[in-house]
This record gives C-alpha cells, structure tokens and sequence, in this order.
C-alpha cells in the first residue's frame, strides 16, 4: 500500500537556523531518503519552495475563479515537503516516518493513498 508523508513545520524557524545547523538537516533529509530507496520503499519525495511562492486558486458559487499569492495566513506549521513510500501497512508507514527528521521538528502526516 502506498502511503503519503506530509511534512509540517514552522519555516520561519528554519530562517533562524546557523549554517550549520541547516546544512546539518539536509544532511540528515539526505541520509533518510537515501535509507528508503536502499529499503526499496520509496515511491517519490521532494521538498517544496518556500509558502511565499505559493498560490492558492478556489472557484466561486458563480464559477469566478480566485487567485491569492502566498499561503492561508492563520496557519502555524506550512507544508514543506512530502514523501511517497509503498510498504505493507500503517505501521511500517509509522515506523518509517517516525526515522524522517521533520518528525523531531515539526509534524507528519500519513494518509493512505486512494488508488485511482
């Protein structure tokens, strides 16, 4: 089954990270990811630019089409990345996303992929 890594963190503390504490974190995102390919549970990952990139596009009862730049403001922790794995059930899942290291600086959410 293949499940969905959401990875939830406050990016402003990553802007007041030390050099080397952030070069020390993708290090660590580096290692992890190589550690699910070499399990072969990988299925894709990719970290995502920062929400000030964003556009958010909602469509109206009307069917007038609305775009805002930048993330929904009230919320404290952005999506800042995201990993597919394919294993056997919820607990290897778990047990994989507890090794990622946004687990220790922010939240991962695991939701089950919906076969199309």
């Amino acid at each position: 089954m293949q499940y969905m890594f959401q990875l939830f963190a406050d990016e402003s503390q990553f802007a007041k990270l030390p050099e080397a504490e952030l070069h020390q974190l993708f290090g660590a995102y580096a290692a992890y990811t190589d550690a699910i390919k070499e399990a072969g549970v990988f299925v894709a990952g990719d970290p995502l630019q920062p929400t000030t990139t964003a556009t958010c596009v909602t469509v109206a009862a009307d069917g007038k089409t609305n775009v805002l730049d930048g993330p929904y403001p009230d919320i404290k922790e952005q999506l800042g990345g995201y990993y597919i794995v394919e294993v056997n059930d919820l607990d290897a899942a778990i047990s994989w996303a507890a090794r990622c290291p946004g687990a220790s600086h922010g939240t991962i959410e695991i939701r089950p992929i919906m076969s199309m």
